[in-house]
């Protein structure tokens, strides 16, 4: 019995150790749980401060490398697009801004060694003295106050045509030149340079395919708008050309595929100049798309053949490329025996073989003998090319609203000038004729006082407004201007600024072949000022070729 006992009190006590054990072991399993469980908690709150910070870290540098100014959102030089930056136009550049102020301090009396600044860097008629034509500027004055039109002594003022004209033009806009025109352009002026287009090219124009605007760049940089889609389309662009395009071509993505025009052969294009070009390009894996030509030429002056023309039209063909004819200075031809024709007529006269190469021409109101560049009038045409893309097109001139009413009435008159017969038209033809005349003349006397000028060369324009010289350097003086971070060319014409008062656009500015160096310079001023200009050039430049020998 008392074995039984004590072997029931030993186990008793056995159990209850056991059971003080397991409930210990419980206990312990409870607190190592805990206290993992606040290591596990622990590292993850450590984890997410390092997370946090390593994000934002991250996010700081993706915001630093992306915009150099950390205050993003104020525009500096580094934070724009860099296109814009990239984007180069040397007829109003560095030089100009010079010349702007040099002609304020010649004003103001604090520089007296010039009595003005020549200013040959622009074709900007009326800026050196070219007076408008009479017959635009009284229909714009009454289209602008038509209120004059009711005043019963209007006709003591103005010649019956002009009248006739302007009560035409405000009808036909309807809501005066204040409102908004169609965003093509009064369909009146429309029909205007459509027949202009068919009387010129013998050939009639489908007016959905002629659009106004604003002067002929605005045209341009639409259509450069439409067919440039990245960095692997390309432009054939002529060496030397207008910096508009290059520019554009900068803005757009696009590439510049040069082709040079050869100066011993007058600035002339060559077949096989063009060939060579398309095919480096391909090589580069470059889609050509379009090819530029300037008739007659900018900066060159040069004036195309009808056979060229044609060679440049087969070649389009088979490297399916679209024509961007510049056309601007068609009235602008002054050489015996030449004359301008339309890269639209001779297309059109090669028959149906060529009706599939697609053709862009424009036209201004700024060149020509109207010189009416404030007034931002012009248009293009767009041939065989599909309605679609003209669609597009019309939804990009949308954008702009409407080209400018005052600029699209010039156009008008540009196209449809007074009639032998109508009371307008004698003095319209004797401005017209003295002005073109006079631009030959001062052609011719540029030409021959710039050849005047040891180390300088050029060939007499055949049109347009320029002369593009040759200039040979010294070899210090390149030195010279390397030494400065300066091109050579745009050194000399700084040197013919500031120390003759002459304002030209270096070469560089236009493009030209390696180791060449050229200027471009209009011939819009006067005899006497083209004279005085070439003379003071004359003494700079002679002391610079003993200075640098």
């Amino acid at each position: 019995m008392y074995r039984k006992q004590q072997k029931y009190v030993m186990g008793r006590e056995l159990d209850q150790k056991n059971y003080r054990n397991k409930v210990q072991k419980t206990k312990n399993k409870s607190q190592t749980f805990k206290s993992e469980k606040k290591d596990v908690q622990d590292y993850h709150d450590t984890k997410n401060i390092i997370g946090d910070e390593l994000i934002y870290n991250i996010k700081e540098l993706m915001r630093i490398n992306s915009h150099p100014s950390l205050q993003i959102n104020n525009l500096n030089v580094d934070n724009i697009n860099q296109r814009v930056r990239d984007a180069q136009y040397a007829v109003r550049g560095e030089l100009v801004t010079i010349a702007d102020q040099m002609q304020r301090d010649i004003s103001s009396g604090k520089r007296s060694d010039f009595e003005k600044v020549v200013f040959c860097n622009i074709g900007n008629p009326h800026a050196v003295g070219q007076k408008p034509i009479t017959f635009i500027r009284q229909v714009l004055s009454l289209v602008e106050y038509p209120e004059l039109l009711e005043n019963p002594n209007v006709t003591l003022l103005y010649p019956k045509d002009v009248i006739e004209r302007a009560k035409e033009y405000v009808i036909g806009s309807r809501n005066g030149v204040g409102a908004y025109s169609n965003s093509q352009g009064f369909d009146f002026v429309v029909r205007d340079v459509a027949n202009f287009i068919e009387a010129r090219d013998g050939y009639k124009a489908d007016l959905k395919n002629i659009f106004l605007t604003n002067g002929a760049s605005e045209g341009i940089q639409m259509f450069l708008n439409t067919i440039i889609r990245n960095n692997m389309d390309g432009v054939l662009l002529p060496i030397p050309q207008y910096p508009l395009y290059s520019a554009l071509l900068t803005l757009l993505g696009g590439t510049k595929v040069n082709y040079y025009l050869d100066e011993e052969k007058g600035w002339g294009l060559s077949i096989q100049e063009l060939n060579s070009a398309v095919t480096k390009a391909k090589m580069k894996g470059i889609n050509v798309r379009s090819i530029v030509v300037i008739n007659p030429g900018n900066p060159t002056g040069q004036c195309l053949e009808v056979d060229n023309m044609k060679e440049i039209i087969k070649f389009c063909h088979r490297e399916n490329l679209i024509i961007i004819a510049d056309e601007v200075y068609q009235e602008n031809v002054y050489t015996e025996g030449k004359k301008f024709t339309s890269f639209r007529k001779v297309l059109l006269d090669m028959g149906e073989e060529y009706r599939d190469v697609q053709l862009f021409s424009c036209h201004s109101v700024s060149k020509g003998f109207l010189g009416e560049c404030g007034q931002r009038g012009g248009y293009f045409e767009i041939n065989n090319i599909d309605g679609e893309v003209r669609d597009q097109i019309y939804k990009l001139a949308c954008t702009r609203l409407c080209p400018n009413t005052l600029g699209q009435l010039v156009v008008s008159m540009m196209t449809r000038p007074p009639k032998e017969g109508e009371p307008s038209y004698e003095l319209y033809e004797r401005e017209r004729n003295a002005i073109l005349s006079n631009l030959k003349e001062r052609s011719i006397l540029l030409t021959k006082e710039l050849n005047a000028i040891p180390g300088i060369t050029c060939e007499r324009p055949q049109g347009a407004m320029y002369i593009f010289p040759r200039v040979e350097l010294p070899t210090k003086f390149i030195e010279e201007a390397e030494r400065l971070g300066k091109k050579p060319d745009f050194l000399w014409a700084k040197y013919m600024l500031e120390e003759a008062g002459v304002c030209v656009i270096p070469g560089s500015g236009f493009g030209q072949k390696q180791n060449t160096f050229h200027f471009r310079t209009t011939f819009l001023a006067d005899q006497d000022t083209l004279k005085d200009a070439t003379q003071r050039m004359r003494v700079v430049h002679e002391r610079l070729l003993k200075e640098f020998s």
